[in-house]
């Protein structure tokens, strides 16, 4: 990447940018500069289009944006998981970051159709990249989603890496869409209709109190509740520590045992 100031231009967006304008270049000596304004307009827009923006990311146990966008989706994927999805247009930063800090677990690139990216069908039938990060007690799964333009995803890490939350991870390129799903320790802090930007946005919230689960929302290994021994009523009752089969020959108040 190209830092500029406080903003970056993602290196594709420079190799794009100066090709079009070569190509404009030719264009204007051969034909006329009238011919060659929209290859330098394309030129333009491809690094207004693959800017990269620092983000100052909110610290704490959340769960940050993995995208700029609109949320369009907050659904139940069954009884553990919550599905937040995120519609990115041409004009969002396309820069995706990891939701949590962890470790990648699993990268598993899907290949499918290519749906027009705020379509819920999306979720499930287009093309995807699906990254699983596994942090402190929880595990979360992030789907980098190709769209009707998006044919191109672009993912840096690979299984064993470690991750910031916010860390840049990869890019798709154009039109397209990130799915985040959460399990039952996390609160969501969205709805649709919100727009949020990646990295700095705060999507959810550990729940307080909530043991750790995996991700299919059963508690992870280690942190399942562990009974306390029973004590009969009668035990309870006395104030006595002992079993009440150890008191039942202890002379009553008033009383005493012959010898």
């Amino acid at each position: 990447m190209w830092e500029n100031g406080n903003s970056v231009i993602v290196i594709d967006g420079i190799y794009y940018a100066l090709a079009l304008c070569g190509a404009g270049a030719l264009v204007a000596w051969l034909v006329s500069p009238w011919f060659a304004a929209p290859l330098w307009l394309l030129a333009a827009f491809c690094l207004y289009f693959f800017r990269d923006p620092d983000r100052a990311i909110p610290a704490g146990p959340v769960a940050v944006s993995p995208a700029d966008g609109k949320v369009v989706a907050v659904k139940a994927e069954g009884p553990a998981l919550t599905r937040v999805s995120i519609f990115l247009n041409v004009f969002n930063v396309h820069v995706n970051r990891s939701p949590i800090a962890g470790a990648i677990a699993e990268v598993h690139y899907r290949e499918g159709k290519f749906h027009v990216a705020s379509r819920e069908v999306c979720s499930d039938q287009n093309e995807q990249n699906v990254v699983t990060v596994q942090g402190e007690g929880t595990t979360v799964v992030f789907k980098q989603i190709a769209g009707l333009i998006a044919r191109r995803i672009v993912f840096h890490k690979k299984p064993g890496d470690h991750v910031a939350a916010g860390e840049r991870v990869g890019l798709i390129k154009f039109g397209s869409r990130v799915d985040l799903l959460l399990g039952p320790e996390w609160e969501i802090a969205v709805q649709p209709g919100m727009h949020v930007s990646g990295g700095s946005s705060v999507i959810a919230r550990r729940a307080a109190n909530q043991p750790r689960h995996d991700l299919a929302g059963q508690p992870a290994i280690g942190t399942a509740h562990q009974p306390t021994p029973s004590r009969r009523p009668e035990d309870s009752r006395s104030g006595d520590p002992r079993p009440a089969d150890s008191r039942s020959n202890d002379p009553r108040p008033g009383e005493t045992h012959g010898a």
